[in-house]
């Protein structure tokens, strides 16, 4: 896929699955991979981001497998904003598709 198709979308996914569940860093790399192959290099940074503009909390929980882990919550405000991207992304998407299958007027 192309990469700059990636980026565009990619923030969107990240909300979306944090959405669903509260969730950890290395399991949300994989369940992001799922629909947009990326490495986790893109996804942390991503996450510092959007905790920073109070999109998503963290907090600690223990691990039977080792140390705690930092879990993702989205809050309220995050909610809000991907809501506003997945209404964004499905008007533009759907215009594009139109424009692709000729059913767009050129006037």
């Amino acid at each position: 896929m192309n990469s700059q198709f990636k980026k565009g979308v990619l923030e969107l996914v990240v909300m979306i699955v944090v959405s669903q569940h509260d969730i950890y860093g290395y399991e949300l790399v994989k369940q992001v991979c799922e629909v947009v192959q990326v490495n986790e290099g893109t996804i942390y940074p991503l996450l510092k981001r959007m905790t920073n503009e109070k999109y998503f909390e963290t907090y600690l929980r223990e691990s039977t497998e080792g140390p705690p882990r930092k879990y993702y919550r989205i809050t309220p405000l995050g909610l809000e904003a991907m809501n506003q991207l997945k209404y964004d992304w499905l008007q533009f998407s759907r215009q594009i598709n139109q424009f692709i299958e000729g059913d767009c007027d050129h006037d």
